[in-house]
């Protein structure tokens, strides 16, 4: 690297002569792997599809020299490992970048510098910037996920300072992850944490979007960002939002229609990993094949000039309960934004209250109340987290647990009378008041098949103090109505005759995101005896009119 340090990579060379274009994948996760144990085909495949392959342990981890600290030297180690690899013997010069999550991250990071021997990028399951969509969400802290992986990662550092006592406390700590959630306080959370990933502790502290998150934000330098792009997630990935929000940015900015670097999406019914089919159908080459065959395609377009039709539709999604499709843009020009508003007689709470949710404009109804403790936080059912089910709430699943709560509100249409299609970001308009000085409230919305059986479909949360800005938090009054724009992100769905949709909302989905205490503090320091019950309100009236967007067309 440009310092001195010594970054050290696997090559993979296909036989004979000649020259060839490169692959790089550049991962905190150990180069002999190559995340072929979780995703895609080993390098050899893509060697034997006519490409050099080139994976490297970045800084600080595994075989290479230096000090990991995520993200910090992403931007310039790519961007010279880029230009070390176009001048290996054997290459043509031109290289394309692939890897997923953290490896998606590297692509992204090194981009925005805009390397010359850059051709294209493969960048999959990875976020537009490193608060919003990754450790936090509209101001609450994503537990499960930046918990596991601060955990998951420190293991690799005391292996590499030859710790055995730390290595196997670690490794202990990430099999019991949710017993540690809910231990207080966090700073003291787990042993060895503090020694082997200090950076876990920094991202509790700068709890508000700050110039610590704001130098890795991809999505304040799309304009920067100048290479054709192949945008890969999956529907219950904890990143889709990110993934989706780069391609939408990039086709607007620097790397978009304007100067012909053309931008792909490619979604499919997979959470972070393993990539394997979540629903209850099953198909062939759901997988990680279909991943590999794009990219092959890809690449030979752009680093081998080959032409094909890759180009006929920019988005191409698995709607879930109808299969593959290709899209004219996302959201789909076809589909529209319908409201529908929440409903009942004040009784709302579980699945067996009176909430109802309709396009009917709200008239003078009563609020629906319920208690949120964080002694009894409400606990997730499957989600949008990761990265390994048994330490995080990931995937679809039954409901049934979660919406019989009496701390959730229930809210669900009658039976559909025709197919309909959801396809496009999802929020919710929500007007609520609290006694206390914060507190969260969230959503989550589901499909309620004609069994009864009711299946996430997507969720989200927000901070009461950072309703109007992840920058600048302001407390509530006790009691006051205040308006809360919930967002829940991209969903794509094909709702059934005699289906249902439905809306759920409480004050916490544990631990998907942490607990708020109501006191208005950052997460770290509190203790659970310091917490405070909260009395939550949502109203439904002419004046409030609480409701769900959702994008719909008719099927």
């Amino acid at each position: 690297m440009r310092d001195g340090t010594l970054l050290f990579a696997d090559v993979y060379r296909p036989t004979g002569g000649g020259k060839f274009p490169v692959l790089l994948m550049r991962l905190p996760y150990n180069k002999n792997e190559a995340q072929h144990n979780l995703g895609y085909a080993h390098p050899v495949w893509y060697a034997k599809k006519g490409y050099m392959v080139v994976v490297q342990d970045v800084r600080g981890r595994w075989a290479s020299e230096g000090t990991f600290y995520p993200f910090l030297h992403e931007g310039e180690d790519s961007y010279d490992t880029i230009e070390w690899a176009a001048g290996l013997a054997g290459s043509n010069g031109r290289v394309g970048t692939y890897g997923f999550s953290y490896a998606g991250a590297t692509q992204l990071l090194g981009a925005r510098l805009n390397p010359p021997s850059l051709i294209t990028m493969c960048p999959a399951f990875t976020p537009s910037q490193y608060y919003e969509g990754h450790c936090f969400h509209q101001g609450a802290f994503s537990l499960a996920f930046a918990a596991s992986w601060a955990i998951h990662l420190a293991q690799e550092e005391a292996r590499r300072q030859g710790d055995e006592e730390a290595l196997i406390s670690l490794q202990d700590t990430f099999r019991h992850a949710h017993e540690w959630y809910w231990k207080m306080p966090w700073k003291s959370f787990p042993p060895f944490l503090k020694k082997y990933a200090p950076y876990f502790f920094d991202w509790l502290e700068h709890s508000t979007y700050d110039a610590y998150w704001r130098r890795w934000s991809i999505d304040e330098d799309y304009g920067n960002i100048q290479v054709p792009a192949l945008h890969i997630g999956g529907w219950y990935d904890l990143f889709i939002r990110g993934t989706i929000r780069n391609f939408v940015g990039f086709r607007g900015h620097g790397g978009g229609k304007s100067i012909g670097s053309p931008q792909k999406l490619l979604v499919g019914p997979w959470y972070h990993m393993p990539w394997h089919p979540l629903t209850g159908e099953r198909e062939q080459n759901w997988g990680a094949s279909v991943i590999d065959d794009w990219q092959i395609a890809w690449f030979d377009h752009f680093l081998k000039e080959k032409k094909s039709t890759i180009f006929d539709y920019p988005v191409r999604v698995f709607v879930i309960g109808d299969g593959w499709r290709d899209l004219d843009d996302w959201p789909p020009t076809s589909c529209r934004l319908t409201g529908y508003f929440l409903h009942s007689e004040g009784r709302a709470n579980t699945r067996f209250g009176h909430g109802i949710l309709s396009t009917d404009s709200p008239g003078e109804e009563s609020p629906d109340t319920y208690i949120y403790s964080p002694m009894a936080p409400n606990i997730s059912a499957g989600g949008h987290s990761g990265c390994s089910a048994f330490v995080a709430p990931m995937g679809p699943a039954d409901q049934e647990t979660f919406e019989t709560s009496r701390g959730v509100l229930v809210y669900t249409t009658p039976p559909l009378d025709h197919d309909v299609e959801i396809i496009g970001d999802v929020w919710v308009t929500l007007y609520a008041s609290s006694t206390a000085a914060d507190t969260d409230f969230t959503a989550r919305l589901c499909l309620v098949d004609t069994g009864g059986s009711s299946m996430n479909l997507q969720e989200g949360i927000v901070r009461a103090r950072f309703r109007n800005s992840t920058t600048h938090p302001i407390l509530i009054n006790p009691g006051k109505v205040y308006k809360y724009r919930i967002c829940l992100g991209p969903v794509c769905a094909r709702i059934r005759e005699g289906e249902k949709i439905r809306l759920c909302i409480g004050s916490s989905d544990f631990p998907q995101w942490d607990r708020n205490f109501n006191k208005g503090r950052s997460p770290g320091p509190e203790r659970l005896m310091e917490g405070i019950s909260a009395t939550q309100m949502v109203y439904h009236t002419a004046r409030f009119p609480s409701k769900v967007v959702l994008p719909i067309t008719d099927a």
